[in-house]
Order: structure tokens, then C-alpha cells, then sequence
């Protein structure tokens, strides 16, 4: 006989995106000294408890980026390993184009830019 889940046993989806936006802020942009969630470069973020993934939309600075060969890995790796989550799918977009004004104001702030 095989036990029911109860809604105590199902993951949080909440709990758990918090988790991953924690280790989004471990990566940094490497020319600019902020992470990449404050930045603004995480454009979407959908986590699934059940199956432990997570699907994240980004963007770079600019689509000439050095790094741009490198970053989606950088933030794979911190999701899986941050955040315990056992896969991750990030896909790199450059629509719409990231502009400052989608940095927090704690990005801003560090950055001197109000």
C-alpha cells in the first residue's frame, strides 16, 4: 500500500523560489559590482517543488557581454547548488533589451546612482 501525499508533505512553492532568488544573488555581473537579481537580470523565475526545477529567463548587461557564453552556467550552478534544486533550465533572452531602470534600488544605491 502506498501512502498519500498530504498537503504537509508537498514542497512550498514559495520556500522554494525564495531559495533560488537567494542563490541568483550569490552570481555577480563581472564588470559591474551587483548581482545579477538586483541588477535586474533575471527576467523570469518559475519554480516546480515537486519535480525540484526551476525554469529562469535572463538577460546580460548588453548582448556583446564577454560572458555571455558563460553566465547561464554560472547561474545553473548556483540554482542546483544554492538552492538545492535538482535541475535547472535557464534560457538566455534579449527581449525586451535590459535597461538601468530595471536595477533595484539597492543596485542603484550601491552604485551611487541616485
Amino acid at each position: 500500500m502506498t501512502a498519500t501525499p498530504t498537503t504537509m508533505d508537498l514542497p512550498d512553492v514559495g520556500e522554494l523560489e525564495a531559495r533560488v532568488i537567494e542563490a541568483l544573488k550569490t552570481v555577480y555581473d563581472p564588470e559591474i559590482p551587483v548581482n545579477i537579481y538586483e541588477l535586474g537580470l533575471i527576467y523570469g523565475l518559475e519554480v516546480d517543488p515537486l519535480g525540484n526545477h526551476a525554469d529562469i529567463q535572463m538577460t546580460l548587461t548588453a548582448p556583446g557581454c564577454p560572458v555571455a557564453g558563460s553566465m547561464p552556467e554560472w547561474v545553473e550552478n548556483a540554482v542546483r547548488h544554492g538552492a538545492g534544486v535538482e535541475s535547472v533550465n535557464v534560457e538566455l533572452v534579449w527581449e525586451p533589451p535590459w535597461t538601468p531602470e530595471r536595477m533595484s534600488m539597492r543596485a542603484k544605491l550601491e552604485l551611487n546612482m541616485v
